[in-house]
């Protein structure tokens, strides 16, 4: 009986955390408000593929051979964007960081990330670890990467 628990435990947490990760979304399930913030906010975007995650939306587009997100919340308000950049890219203090912490492992994605007042912070994934720096590269925070 005990296993039975167990295993429907798992089943129940597996499922939960695959619903909190980003989930696709049809433009015209878009609300308007937030299309609109997203016209404004980036108005080079030709079209955009739509993601709700966290409860915001994310509109992920390219600008030239830059790959850019979006966030803006569903009341239209805009949370913040996010351009992703080469690990060489990234503060050299978070670069040291990431290599003295972890010697030998790749970068395999980064990230520049400005949010509605204009603050800039960096992420960097390294082996499914997100790696959160300030705008001069010391270290915020590092958390599991749920994508």
């Amino acid at each position: 009986m005990k296993t039975v628990k167990n295993e429907l435990l798992f089943v129940l947490l597996f499922s939960i955390a695959s619903i909190v990760q980003a989930q696709k979304v049809n433009d015209a399930d878009v609300p308007q408000a937030v299309k609109t913030t997203f016209k404004s906010k980036c108005p080079q975007a030709a079209s955009a593929k739509w993601e709700k995650e966290d409860g915001n939306y994310e509109a992920h587009y390219s600008m030239g051979k830059m790959e850019m997100t979006c966030v803006i919340n569903p009341a239209g308000v805009y949370v913040q964007s996010e351009t992703a950049i080469n690990a060489s890219e990234l503060p050299k203090p978070a670069a040291d960081y990431l290599q003295k912490k972890m010697p030998g492992q790749k970068v395999t994605e980064a990230a520049k990330i400005t949010d509605a007042a204009g603050k800039v912070t960096y992420e960097a994934e390294v082996k499914n670890t997100d790696y959160t720096f300030d705008g001069k590269g010391n270290f915020l925070k590092q958390e599991a990467d749920n994508d």
